[in-house]
Formats: structure tokens, sequence, C-alpha cells
């Protein structure tokens, strides 16, 4: 088992290089490039997201000596800190909270009170659609929180999920824009999403919504959760859209993407492959579909694959998991020939509610679980991956990586 072993240490030694080259901080100063930031009022600096608080302490260091400054900092507990000089609030992810809806409120306060003299720096990451979930009047904070379980057992991609999330929300879809209204807003954003969309990136709060009321509406229809929506949330979504007045302008900015990572462990292994930048479906469909890759593979040749996406997972059990541990075991369950491994992660270090990041097998994982006593099979019909990935010592833990590129995938074979 030493080349096996072996290999999950690359496997491992990859996946940390993918986190490192999304980090948050440097992605801040490159993309300011030394420059101060300044406003002839004040400058208001909001970041809101998983990575939050490095993207806040970069753009600090950046701001010009003397200048009239706010700053707010929304993120989930785990990774909050301290920060001189500004406000940290902390809210739930994934599924919102009073918390969230308090801070919602803040920056609600914060970007209605600027002029055209101010000047509003928003650093936007994943994760913060769920921390500010300011909810469209008539719907209730709990009614808010249950759309969004019945979103993340739904199978529906992260981009159709935001669309609807938009459709609930004062802030999302280009919400901060109209707060801030008159003041210039520039946003520097960290992208957890397939194709890098920005609309879709934290719900897009300093860009133009993705869709309309019945387009959201049409979306939970063909999920077929239409139906278990709360009466507020169909009300809302059955009526008309309303007219509104053009979306004030904004400067975006992408600083750091998926696809960045990628490159990064290839360019620390010079023979990997990048075979898909882009992946996503249902993990049931995702890894049947790698299995007939990696058993087309030439036998006595070593591979290096990398993918790079967001998957998705429909809920059907009541176990403990999420999409990467769910992709992982799937994987364990193939028959693939040889010695492999394969490593599904999540960036941010969180897999689903659960303190992994995802899960890390190898052509000996099931006949661990089953020298373990448990049975895959059934586990992963109860959406209980992370029981038996735990079970073969095959979970990816990390801690918070406070940052969040969306997943990265990791075939090997020596």
């Amino acid at each position: 088992m030493s080349a096996v072993s072996d290999m999950r240490t690359e496997a491992k030694q990859l996946f940390k290089i993918a986190v490192a080259a999304a980090e948050p901080a440097q992605a801040v100063q490159k993309a300011l490039a030394g420059a101060s930031l300044s406003a002839q009022g004040t400058l208001y600096l909001i970041a809101v997201g998983k990575a939050a608080v490095p993207m806040m302490r970069a753009a600090l260091g950046n701001v010009k000596p003397h200048a009239q400054v706010e700053a707010l900092v929304v993120t989930n507990p785990e990774n909050a800190a301290q920060i001189d000089g500004c406000t940290v609030l902390q809210s739930s992810h994934p599924v919102p909270d009073a918390a969230g809806e308090a801070a919602s409120a803040e920056v609600e306060r914060i970007l209605s009170n600027t002029t055209a003299e101010d000047r509003v720096i928003a650093l936007i990451s994943g994760g913060g659609s769920a921390l500010l979930p300011a909810p469209v009047i008539g719907v209730t904070l709990a009614e808010k929180a249950r759309v969004n379980q019945l979103l993340l057992g739904s199978g529906l991609e992260i981009n159709d999920m935001n669309h609807i999330r938009q459709q609930l929300s004062r802030l999302k879809g280009g919400g901060f824009l109209r707060a801030a209204a008159p003041a210039p807003v520039t946003a520097y954003i960290l992208s957890d999403v397939v194709g890098d969309d920005l609309r879709a990136i934290a719900s897009g709060p300093t860009v133009s919504p993705i869709g309309t009321k019945a387009s959201a509406r049409k979306l939970l229809e063909n999920a077929r959760i239409w139906d278990d929506m709360p009466d507020s949330v169909k009300t809302h979504l059955s009526a008309r859209d309303a007219t509104m007045p053009a979306l004030p302008a904004a400067e975006n900015h992408l600083i750091a993407s998926n696809r960045q990572s990628l490159d990064a462990m290839r360019a620390a292994c010079p023979e990997a492959q990048i075979l898909n930048d882009r992946l996503e479906g249902n993990v049931a469909d995702v890894a049947p579909q790698l299995a007939d890759i990696f058993r087309t593979l030439p036998q006595d040749e070593p591979a290096v694959l990398l993918f790079g996406g967001e998957t998705t997972v429909t809920i059907t059990g009541n176990g403990k998991g999420g999409r990467n541990q769910d992709l992982a075991l799937r994987m364990a369950l193939q028959d693939i020939p040889g010695d492999w491994v394969f490593l599904s992660g999540g960036t941010d270090g969180r897999d689903g509610p659960t303190d992994a990041a995802g899960g890390m097998v190898d052509s000996g994982s099931h006949t661990r679980m089953s020298a373990a006593g448990v049975d895959p099979e059934a586990l992963l019909a109860n959406n209980d991956a992370y029981a038996a990935l735990g079970a073969s010592g095959d979970l990816l833990m990390t801690g918070g990586t406070g940052t969040n590129v969306a997943d990265v995938q990791i075939f090997i074979r020596r």
C-alpha cells in the first residue's frame, strides 16, 4: 500500500496548492496594485462571505492615510476574526439565521446613508448569499430558511439556486447598488461558481439579477419543489415583476476563481491534465462518468487528472455528508482497475453541514469500509457519506480555509 500512501500524500499536497492559489488577501492586493483607497467623503468598505476577513484586511492596508473610513465584515463564525478599525458580524451558513437578518439590516443602514461624495468598496466571496438573507417584504426569515433547505436538497445547480434567492432578497441581484445610490460602488469578487458568472456569486449583490420572478418559479416547478414552498414565497413569485429604474452602474472585478486554482495545480505538477473545469451535475451521474474515463486510461502509464466545478446531490435520506463526500464515496464503489486515489474537496474546507472538506478514497477504500463493519451502499442511500468515509479513514479534514472557489477533484494513478 506504500504506492497508494504516496499518491494520497500527493493528492493532499495538490489540494493545498489549489487552496493557496485562491488566497483572498493576495488576490485583493494584486487587484489593487498598491493603489490608495480614498473618497471625498466617507470610504465604506463592506466585505461579505467566507473570505471576508482576509479580503478586508488587505483592503484596509491600502486605505489612504487619514481617510474617513467605515468598515464592516459579515462572515460565518468559523472564519470570523477581530480586525482593528472594523466591525465584524457573524451569521449562519448555509441556512440563514436571525444574526444574518440583523447583519443585512446593518449593511442596508450603511449603504442608505451614503452620498455622491462617498465611495463604496464591496469585497464579495462565496457564502454571501446565506450570510445576508434580507428577505423581501411578506416573507419571514423562517420561511426564507425553509426555502434554502429545500434548495440545498433539490439537486439544482448553484446558479439556479442563486437565481431563486435573488428574487426573495432585498440585497441580492444588484441590491447593494440600489441601496448605495448615488455613491459609486467598486466590487472585488472571489468566484465560487462554475463559469464565474458574477450574477451568481453570493447571488450578485453588485450586478443585475439572473432572471425574473416568473423564471424563478419555473425553476422551482421543474425541480418539483414548488408545492413545498411557503405560501408567502408562492405569492411573491406569482406576482408580476415591478417596473424598476435602471440599476446604477458599478465596477466589478473578478480577482480569483476555480480555474486559477486548477492552473496552479497543473503548474506544480506539469504532467497533470485539466480534464474539465466545469464539472457539474448530480453526483449520481457524475461518478460513473468519471469512472468510465479512469477505466480507459492506459494501465502502464501514470496519470494525474484535475477537475473543477460544483456538483449537486439530491437528498433523500437523513444522513450526514455533502456533495464532495457523496462523490468520493460513489467513486470508492466503482470498479476501477489498479491502484489509484481520488480526492474531491471544497476549497472552503467545508462540505455541506459537516466539518469535512470532502473525501479522499483509493482502491482499498471499499475493502476498509467492509472490514469496519459498515455497508457503504446503505449509507450512500441514506445520504450518510460522512459515516462511510469516516469508517475507512477517508474524510478530507482541513478546517476552514478562509477562501472559497468551489470544488476541485484529483485522480492519481502511478
